[in-house]
């Protein structure tokens, strides 16, 4: 008798180890209790949405902010051994160039089903999450002759005039595209005459807006909710408003915010569960709403007072193209702009 207990007792414990042994990750995974975020979002943009899924989640989110160039090159640098689970951008190159280095993992088609493909990585190894249209903004109080292209904003009525941020990822995001699309040459013959028409540099979007509001310029490349939020900030309509280019023009760019999952977590399922979160229809309705960004759900209603994104007159970009930010950078130090 006790030898058939002893047999059973065996026969039960092999039984649960291949169980455990068979068990899917995603089963191992459900009951992750922390994910660690790298955003390049700003925390003023994403830290409700975040905050929202935390709570109804129960996984406790440890978020690094920092600019999403800067995170990607250090996501680069760390490897297999980077700390986080997923990284946000602000923009496709710097998700492009992580996914150059084939530290993320392909994201199953269980996995953002309502984003249009335009806005997915070929591999799925990012997602698009929100879309941003490259815009001018301008004073109309200042400025009465708009650009129909980028390639006037190197004349005379522009001299001194003109706002960038270099360092911003989704500026680097547009040169990168002007390179894949004009060639290295034309990009640097652009960049040289902004520099010698005396563009005005600034170390972000908001601060370009600003400037404009104040006076101190009438014209800078942003992306199409910084005087929205802007004017946010301040509690007030300001002297900014969006403008676009001639239809088809690079000006006219479409960008997207986006995720992805590193191949080095071992805890994919709440990962995927946070980007399905983000991608939902609901959140998506509140992005439009609450930080005027583009829903990247077909045929999902625009931002207020902003045209849909297929009347923008947008060029078409290969978002998957724009992920050798390195060449970018080195071509801004080479014209003085870094």
């Amino acid at each position: 008798m006790a030898k058939k207990v002893g047999l059973s007792l065996l026969l039960a414990l092999a039984t649960a180890l291949t169980l455990v042994g068979c068990s899917s990750p995603s089963d191992q995974e459900s009951s992750s209790t922390e994910l660690t975020i790298y955003s390049g979002r700003s925390e003023e943009f994403i830290a409700p949405f975040l905050a929202q899924w935390e709570q109804e989640s129960g996984v406790k989110l440890n978020i690094r902010y920092a600019d999403s160039a800067e995170l990607a090159a250090q996501i680069r640098e760390e490897g297999s051994n980077s700390p986080a689970d997923i990284f946000l951008a602000q923009d496709a190159g710097s998700l492009g160039a992580v996914a150059r280095e084939g530290l993320f993992t392909a994201l199953p088609t269980s996995v953002g089903v309502k984003i249009a493909s335009t806005y997915i990585a070929g591999d799925r190894s990012w997602i698009g999450i929100t879309g941003r249209a490259r815009v001018f903004a301008y004073n109309p109080e200042l400025l009465t002759t708009l650009p129909q292209s980028i390639t006037d904003l190197s004349k005379p009525v522009y001299t001194s005039q003109l706002g960038i941020a270099p360092t911003n990822a989704s500026f680097q995001a547009f040169v990168t595209a002007m390179m894949n699309s004009k060639g290295e040459e034309f990009t640097q013959r652009w960049l040289e005459s902004l520099v010698k028409n005396d563009v005005q540099i600034f170390p972000k979007n908001s601060a370009i807006v600003e400037a404009i509001d104040s006076g101190i310029i009438s014209i800078g490349l942003v992306n199409h909710y910084y005087v929205w939020e802007v004017s946010q900030g301040l509690g007030r309509e300001i002297k900014a408003k969006n403008g676009f280019f001639a239809s088809g023009d690079l000006g006219n760019m479409i960008n997207v915010s986006g995720a992805g999952i590193l191949k080095s977590s071992s805890k994919y399922a709440a990962a995927e569960n946070l980007i399905n979160f983000l991608t939902s229809q609901e959140i998506q309705a509140k992005f439009v709403t609450q930080t005027l960004e583009y829903s990247l759900i077909a045929n999902e209603k625009s931002p207020a007072n902003l045209p849909t994104l297929s009347a923008i007159g947008a060029p078409t970009v290969d978002l998957d193209s724009l992920n050798n930010i390195q060449k970018t950078q080195e071509l801004l130090i080479k014209v003085g702009l870094l």
